[in-house]
Order: structure tokens, then sequence, then C-alpha cells
């Protein structure tokens, strides 16, 4: 169960957050000094995976020009005398190996999965939502990688989510077997609050096997949104009773909700000690008193 590559999918449109997102691809939209996408690389390798395999298409090419070289920059920096910035930018194009996969219909994400069955061929692989952020001193995904290869099986990331959201996520029906581990016996895509079969959320986190793809092939027929659901691959593949879920357990930020993004935004300003006086002194001006 060694895993190498991480796909990264990218090429939805971002509608929930037009009309930021009309020319500039959500993923790139900063959350304080960094585009959101460079945090999901840099959870990648933290868990020490070596390849991030983003599955695009052609209107958001930004992504991938942000993990290349840019001389033009480099150069003005140089000659500037600014060293630091130079060393960032550089770092940035140096940090991973870059795989571009082109998803030519925007399907769903068990259809942008797919697309990367080619570049990952028979190997297990890592999964991440490009919009999904979490930090925690265990980064997300590698919470879910240690469980792989101890169990030899298939990981999704969940989190507790409040009764009123269940119908925002794919919900686990599962049974615990140890703290925080589940055995999933099915899920359900975005289910009213009456019909989940539990708290639990699927958090954009995925060790997959290569099986999946199998699955996958076999939802030929998109549902009634016209998309190929992951969801429904994971089901069959729970019905073999080859899935797992780990509570994880850190700090989440769903970039395409404007109040997580803008939460995000502030979160990461709080924890820099150059701008944390003044941010929070600019909050406590523009909240109101309470009376």
């Amino acid at each position: 169960m060694h895993v190498r590559k991480v796909v990264v999918p990218v090429a939805g449109w971002g509608t929930r957050s037009l009309p930021a997102t009309k020319n500039v691809p959500k993923e790139i939209l900063p959350v304080f000094k960094k585009p959101a996408v460079q945090y999901i690389v840099e959870e990648a390798i933290q868990a020490d995976l070596s390849d991030v395999v983003f599955v695009n298409h052609q209107n958001k090419t930004i992504i991938e020009d942000h993990f290349d070289y840019n001389l033009a920059l480099e150069s003005l920096l140089e000659r500037t005398g600014k060293q630091d910035l130079l060393k960032q930018v550089r770092h940035v194009a140096e940090m991973v190996n870059i795989i571009s996969v082109r998803q030519k219909k925007q399907l769903g994400l068990g259809h942008a999965v797919l697309c990367a069955k080619e570049v990952v061929k028979q190997e297990p692989f890592a999964a991440i939502v490009g919009d999904d952020l979490m930090f925690s001193p265990v980064p997300g995904i590698k919470q879910l990688l240690d469980v792989a290869e101890s169990e030899q099986m298939a990981v999704v990331g969940v989190m507790p989510v409040s009764g009123s959201k269940v119908s925002n996520y794919g919900i686990i029906d599962a049974e615990e077997i140890a703290p925080h581990m589940y055995r999933v016996k099915d899920l359900q895509e975005k289910p009213t609050p009456e019909r989940a079969a539990s708290n639990l959320a699927i958090t954009g986190r995925y060790i997959l096997t290569p099986d999946v793809f199998e699955h996958l092939q076999e939802l030929n027929t998109p549902d009634r949104k016209e998309e190929i659901q992951l969801t429904e691959a994971l089901r069959a593949m729970a019905r073999k009773d080859r899935l797992l879920a780990v509570r994880l357990w850190g700090m989440r930020f769903d970039i395409g909700n404007w109040v997580d993004y803008l939460t995000a935004n502030i979160y990461f300003g709080l924890q820099d000690e150059e701008v944390r006086d003044d941010l929070v002194q600019r909050l406590q001006e523009i909240l109101p008193c309470p009376e």
C-alpha cells in the first residue's frame, strides 16, 4: 500500500464563488499570502506524496502555471535585490512534480478521478478535493495514509457536521470498530436531515485502491445532475467490505463557502506575528459593540 500520487480535481467552474471566479479559478483565490491550491499541495508534500496529478480543463491552466518558473518575475526580483521574495517564488516551482490531466467535460467528482486512471495505473493513490483546506499537526491526508497502510484498505476522511448541513455532503453509514475508525456499510449523497444515517460527512480526502476505476467505469450513466458520483463507486467498495472511514481532526475550511473562505483568511492572519495585532485592532473597529 505504498502511495506516491495524489489526484487533485480542479476542473470545476466554481459557481458558488461567482462573480469572483468569473475569470480566476477558485483554487487560485488567495488565502492570506498563498493561493488556496498551494495549501493542498503543501499538505501532500508533508505526507511524503511525490506526484500531484491535477485534473483540469483548458481554461484553468493558470493553476499549473503557479507551480512553474516565472523567469521574467525572477529576473526582476534578482535585479532589484529582493532575494527573499525570489527564494519564495522559486520554492513554489520546485516543491513537487506536477502532472496535468485534461477533463474535457465536467461530469462530476467521480468522472474527474476516472480521468486520472492512465496516470495512476494500478497503484493505490490519494485524492484531495481542490477547494477543501485542512490544517492540523498531522496533515489530514497523512492521517488517512497511516490507516490505509496498516489496514491495507481504501479509506475516506470524515468529520461531524450539524444536522442542518448533512444535505451538503456525502454521509457515511458505518460501524465504529476502533476509536475514530469506522467500517463503512453504505454512503448517502447529500441526504435530507431526516434520512441521514449519521452526521459524519466526507471531507474531500481519500486513499483509494485501483479497483475504484472499475466501479467508476460501470457508472456509465450520469445521475440526474448529469454527473458521475464518486460516492456511488465508494458504495460498491463498501458493499464488498473494502472501505474504512477515519474521523479526521484539525481545522477545516471549504473555500467555496464565503464564510469559510473569509474565516480562513482571518485564521492565517492571526497566525502571522507581523499582522496579528493590527488585524485584531481592525476587527475590533468593525465589529459592533455589545449593548
